[in-house]
């Protein structure tokens, strides 16, 4: 249902008491928190741009009017903050550990279960079942955000987990951190934790936009998120796409739930977004059927999530067992990380492009629709040769299964042929360079392609002119491949020897 403004705003501003004001402010931050959810987390706005901003330009503008009044939750912290000279380290009331990793089902079993039987007398009869939270790790930056009476005090990120960079004014920018928890049952104080990240899609749209200021672009999400969080001017953060999934709490004054699956119930009820798809499965004695089942269920879809995870949280879902088999030296005995293997994803290709190297290489990369390949947001994968592209009848239009290793580009492992379009047709290697237009060509026996053209080409030009500053040869600082663009395209450097002559000046 539509949420209103009442009467009490048709009053001007410089008519407001100090009673209606507080009384405004309460509610102008209730209605502007609830459009925030319905724009930025369900894309289902109920009210138009201009209604949304003059709600924005009131709550300032009583702000600025009665600056004693302004809430520590204000919409208008959303925006940014002073810049901070730097960020203060401050203690977690409660550390933040980090999680033992298992890469199979047997060291699950041996590493997790086994030693939880092991430490409850209770569960030594195998036939006793263990109840199992399971959910996606994310791969974001982990942030600890500090409930009191409702209201958000404080954020802070891990660090070495005893003590954590604070940063309250940039988590104050996140739409998915309430600044006020919402509905009721929360503790007096309470810590959540979960993880700050980006989506797939902000990524690559901040990566387009840091590519057009020239600015410096980001490997991954996950990264993109951390440089993200962790800038000194909250301005900058409020900028960036940054998005929070809640999934445990640290200090908390009084309990809230007996098991983990209610407190993530209750943790979504007071306005936070949960790593989904979660589930509970039950394992009695060796069957894992359930366990197994979730893990290669989100496997298969991790490409398709539309942001990064690494693996699957397994967590003992009663709490009264959590707090029993409490913590080892580093990390909590009652939960484990199954990490994925490295990833194969399904993609398309839109299209089939010669890139020219600078001796000439003429070397075919697919364009993809970008897909989620271990971590990194892939947009395009190498052919290699023609041999390859023949061997493996590669067409624009196909889906294709990508595999990445390291921090190489990915390669294609196969075509899914059952997906292939109706109309699909071989692609043909071109006979002249896309970029020169002279002669490709290829020796007897030989497996590469080359462009005839040296130094007419201005693909080969601009890579050797890359490769004569970079640091395997002139090491020239301050001459990086934009620059070089930028030079190149105004013919004032063509050669190496341009970069050492003069320019004439009359």
């Amino acid at each position: 249902m539509k949420k209103n403004r009442t009467t009490l705003f048709d009053i001007p501003i410089d008519q407001l008491t100090e009673e209606q004001a507080t009384s405004e402010l309460v509610e102008l931050s209730e209605i502007i928190d609830y459009h925030d959810r319905l724009y930025y987390e369900k894309d289902k706005p109920e009210i138009a741009d201009d209604e949304y901003d003059a709600l924005r330009r009131r709550n300032i503008a009583i702000e600025t009017r009665f600056p004693n009044l302004v809430l520590t939750d204000s919409p208008s912290h959303r925006v940014g903050a002073e810049p901070a000279t730097g960020f203060k380290k401050v203690r977690h009331a409660v550390p933040m550990t980090s999680l033992d990793n298992a890469m199979d089902m047997e060291q699950v079993q041996k590493k997790f279960l086994e030693s939880i039987r092991n430490f409850m007398r209770e569960l030594h009869n195998t036939n006793v079942p263990i109840d199992l939270v399971v959910e996606p790790k994310i791969d974001g930056l982990s942030c600890s955000i500090r409930y009191k009476n409702g209201h958000i005090v404080s954020g802070l990120t891990r660090g070495n987990g005893i003590e954590g960079e604070d940063v309250t004014a940039n988590v104050k920018t996140i739409k998915d951190i309430p600044c006020r928890l919402h509905g009721d049952g929360w503790p007096n104080v309470i810590e959540i934790r979960g993880e700050v990240y980006m989506s797939d899609e902000d990524f690559l749209k901040l990566n387009e936009q840091q590519e057009l200021t020239g600015d410096t672009l980001f490997a991954n999400p996950r990264n993109a998120a951390a440089g993200s969080l962790r800038q000194l001017d909250s301005n900058i953060t409020a900028n960036r796409p940054l998005r929070f999934f809640a999934y445990a709490w640290g200090e908390v004054s009084t309990p809230f739930a007996s098991t983990q699956w209610e407190a993530r119930q209750m943790i979504k009820k007071w306005g936070f977004m949960l790593n989904e798809p979660s589930s509970l499965v039950e394992v009695v004695g060796s069957d894992f059927a359930d366990l197994e089942e979730y893990y290669q269920k989100l496997y298969t879809k991790r490409s398709r999530l539309g942001f990064s995870i690494d693996g699957v949280v397994i967590k003992v879902n009663r709490l009264d067992w959590q707090d029993r088999l409490g913590f080892d030296s580093r990390s909590p005995r009652w939960a484990i990380a199954w990490k994925f293997p490295p990833e194969k994803a399904e993609t398309v290709i839109r299209s089939i492009v010669i890139q020219i190297g600078r001796t000439g290489r003429a070397t075919p990369v697919a364009n993809l629709v970008p897909i989620n390949v271990g971590g990194v947001l892939v947009s395009r994968a190498t052919l290699h040769n023609q041999d390859e592209i023949e061997r493996k009848d590669i067409r624009e239009g196909d889906t294709i299964v990508v595999q990445r290793a390291g921090d190489v580009i990915p390669q294609v492992v196969e075509v899914v042929k059952k997906h292939r379009p109706s109309n699909s047709q071989p692609y043909m290697f071109p006979k002249h360079c896309p970029v020169c237009g002279s002669l490709l060509a290829r020796e007897k026996d030989a497996s590469d392609t080359y462009c005839t053209g040296g130094l007419i080409c201005a693909d080969q030009a601009k890579e050797r002119l890359r490769h004569f500053v970079s640091r395997n040869a002139f090491d020239i600082e301050g001459l990086g491949e934009m620059n070089i663009d930028l030079f190149f395209e105004k013919k004032l450097i063509q050669t190496p020897v341009d970069i050492f002559t003069p320019e004439k000046t009359d």
